[in-house]
């Protein structure tokens, strides 16, 4: 096939990201949503969110809308958003044609029955592929075995074909269907696996690519034959390599492993998790990022390697740090005023303590120090009197710090650290941070003679 956006007919992508809300998205869930968003927001495309909630028992309404919000936080905003529970009555009408044209027959073995033969074809040596005895029943035979109260699930039948298809990130693949078994399509209880509604669904909104996982690189054959069938084009794939844990195991929404509400908990910068999420196990090298377009604009599937890509959260860690130490005023301005960071204080003390915070939430303590209550570290009572007496007299700028320490040096025969240290800890109560040359003047002349002692 011939992708249009890289030949002469260009078409404006439609991509999908389909979770089930099952559980809260991770990391490597994010990695496929942002991959769809950033190729569609290149593109011109448009971006669907649809939530696969076929499976009853599991999907809940909470989860649907925890993967919103962790997508919002994410920045990533759907152009179309539906859910496959209001949809069935297309998967009805896809069953049905498929009945009707003979690819789709029933099967009445149990699931202990396919057991024992799937044992022996393999004791046979012979590939453990369904023998598609069910299509050798008589009418009769099945009235009987209906009569006993078995209940068929559907398969699919595969043409026995090679199907070939351009992966945008593999490139040539192919799967020899005679190699498979038949999927099933229905359960015994009628309800619908993951393959009928997806393809249907990708079919009816137009998705011109699916950009998804390389686990599900199997269903890829099984699934241009389902969309020929169905009288459909099948899309364009790409297939990204996984991220793996830091201990080589895959990552689960079911376990909570680095999931997207944990890391927003944690403080971690959000830019920092789409950079890790899009980058990582790509030939482009995860760096701070200042905005989502940004990031799109770097964004290339040629780029993502073929070999499995492997997760720290160390590095998402010291990211998130040079993210947050990058960013501007106007980037944090309303973070800033949530937590009543607010006043002409507020700018000059993101610029002068952003490069001191592991977190943005950090910020309270430095602002604390300049227009709250600190814990008081007493000075020496003879150094805190010189201290005092040698405070230079308002307005202060960052020419203060430097007068003041060097007359209490002249005054007192300190340097150093003996000096500078002891200040610190009175003036801030904390042991590091920020240049004390830009802190002072925020902390001001009568705050500062308080905490001397003065």
């Amino acid at each position: 096939m011939t992708d249009p956006l890289t030949s002469g007919d260009f078409v404006a992508p439609v991509v999908r990201f389909a979770p089930s809300p099952t559980g809260r998205i991770h990391i490597g869930n994010a990695r496929t949503a942002m991959l769809n968003y950033f190729f569609a927001r290149k593109h011109g495309g448009t971006f669907i969110l649809r939530f696969d909630d076929t499976d009853a028992e599991r999907s809940t309404e909470e989860y649907a809308l925890g993967i919103e919000v962790d997508l919002a936080w994410l920045g990533v905003e759907p152009d179309r958003k539906f859910r496959q529970s209001e949809r069935f009555a297309l998967y009805d009408a896809a069953a049905e044609r498929l009945r009707r044209e003979g690819r789709l027959y029933p099967c009445y073995e149990t699931q202990e029955e396919l057991e024992r033969r799937r044992r022996l074809q393999i004791a046979r040596g012979a590939p453990p592929v369904y023998d598609r005895a069910a299509l050798n029943l008589s009418a009769e035979e099945r009235a009987a075995l209906d009569a006993e109260g078995r209940r068929p699930h559907w398969r699919f039948k595969l043409d026995p074909e090679t199907v070939h298809w351009r992966d945008l990130v593999r490139g040539e693949c192919h799967i020899d269907c005679a190699s498979l078994s038949d999927p099933v399509l229905i359960r015994e209880d009628g309800s619908y696996l993951y393959t009928l509604p997806s393809v249907v669904d990708d079919h009816d909104s137009g998705v011109t690519h699916i950009i998804r996982g390389e686990d599900h690189v199997t269903n890829t054959a099984v699934q241009i034959q389902l969309f020929e069938a169905l009288g459909g084009r099948a899309p364009q794939f790409a297939h990204h390599n996984l991220l793996i844990g830091a201990d080589g195991q895959g990552l689960s929404k079911r376990t909570g492993a680095l999931s997207i509400a944990g890391l927003r908990e944690a403080g971690i910068e959000t830019l920092a998790v789409a950079a890790m999420a899009a980058l990582t196990g790509s030939s482009i090298a995860v760096q701070p990022v200042h905005s989502l377009p940004e990031l799109a604009g770097l964004f290339d599937l040629s780029a993502i390697s073929h070999s499995s890509a492997r997760f720290d959260g160390e590095e998402l860690k010291a990211l998130s740090q040079r993210v947050l130490h990058g960013l501007s005023y106007e980037a944090v301005r309303d973070r800033l005023e949530a937590l009543d960071i607010v006043g002409h204080k507020a700018e000059p003390l993101w610029f002068c303590a952003r490069g001191n915070l592991e977190i943005f939430a950090d910020i309270s303590d430095w602002w604390a120090v300049v227009e709250g209550e600190i814990e008081p570290h007493a000075l020496e009572a003879e150094f805190a009197r010189a201290a005092a007496e040698n405070l230079p007299p308002e307005p202060w700028d960052e020419t203060t710090w430097g007068a003041w320490t060097g007359a209490l040096k002249q005054a007192t025969g300190r340097k150093g650290r003996d000096l500078f240290h002891p200040l610190r800890l009175a003036l801030t109560g904390r042991e590091a941070g920020p240049e004390l040359a830009k802190l002072l003047p925020l902390i001001g002349r009568h705050r500062a003679a308080a905490r001397l002692g003065a």
